[in-house]
């Protein structure tokens, strides 16, 4: 690994500052699941690490049914899926963050730092997607908030400029009648990124026959996680049905331009696509009904 120097950041103006001052050869250490092992293996050099764990803006870890969940850019993912209040809440949610690597994994590795890796197959991005998440940004400029459906520009690129950094996610309450769903497919369990991955939440009507809102997020498709917004129109208004579901489906195939590797093909990456747009409706509809789904 290469020498780079590290310093723990005590304030939001601070962490600004070191990073506006190295610019590109300057990076946010959040848990540092994914940053430290880059610089390890040299496919990253800096010549700064500035952590932040240690700023009280990014552990910031709170919940009100009226005005939703507020996290951390720092805040592990064990802390949020234990937490037994938001769990309830966000089951959509809990499906992807217990998935981010293994419970030592978990133990560090921060949402906001899956989120700001920007990898299309982020596990993570989907979700917050599909729950309407909204990311908080500092700067040189001051504060801005960006839709996490228009943070991630290419494969490990976002919207952070010179010098800004994710603070944290807000993210609104659940709805009445709300639930959400989140699944994946991976080759093997040795091989732990999606081939594709959906994250979907579905509102339904007082009798929770007819879907009132909608939103399905696909992951491993693109050059991006992707909001598709034709799949959610086709639920909207439309009877909850086998007809209805299979229309979101295909809504969602379309939009689909995943390419092969070692991990998929694209014709088996279409195919994904159809299969677990699917699934995460059904799941979202059954946690809307008040019905148990487990993770996984």
């Amino acid at each position: 690994m290469q020498a780079f120097d590290y310093i723990a950041a005590k304030t939001v103006d601070e962490a600004i500052a070191l990073l506006a001052a190295k610019g590109a050869q300057a990076r946010v250490l959040a848990g540092g699941t994914d940053l430290i092992v880059q610089l390890r293996e040299g496919r990253r050099r800096l010549e700064l690490v500035v952590d932040i764990k240690t700023i009280p803006d990014v552990n910031v870890l709170s919940y009100n049914a009226q005005s939703g969940l507020q996290l951390g850019a720092a805040v592990p993912c064990y802390k949020i899926y234990g937490d037994a209040t938001i769990a309830a809440a966000y089951p959509g949610l809990m499906d992807a963050f217990t998935l981010v690597g293994g419970t030592q994994i978990q133990g560090r590795a921060s949402v906001g730092g899956n989120l700001c890796n920007s990898s299309p197959a982020a596990d993570t991005i989907p979700t917050l997607i599909a729950h309407r998440a909204t990311c908080v940004i500092a700067g040189p400029n001051g504060r801005r908030e960006v839709p996490v459906d228009q943070f991630c520009t290419a494969p490990g690129r976002n919207v952070l400029a010179n010098g800004e950094f994710l603070v944290a996610l807000r993210i609104p309450a659940p709805a009445k009648n709300s639930g959400g769903r989140y699944l994946r497919f991976i080759p093997r369990n040795e091989m732990d990124i999606a081939v594709v991955g959906v994250g979907t939440t579905v509102t339904l009507s007082d009798d929770k026959a007819t879907f009132t809102a909608a939103r399905i997020a696909l992951g491993a498709v693109a050059a991006t996680p992707l909001l598709a917004e034709a799949a959610a129109a086709a639920l909207v208004g439309q009877p909850v049905s086998d007809a209805t579901i299979a229309a979101a489906e295909a809504a969602a195939q379309s939009i689909a331009s995943p390419i092969s590797d070692m991990r998929g093909t694209i014709p088996q990456r279409r195919h994904l696509v159809g299969v677990l747009t699917r699934r995460t409706i059904q799941g979202a509809i059954a946690r809307a009904r008040g019905e148990a789904v487990s993770h996984g």
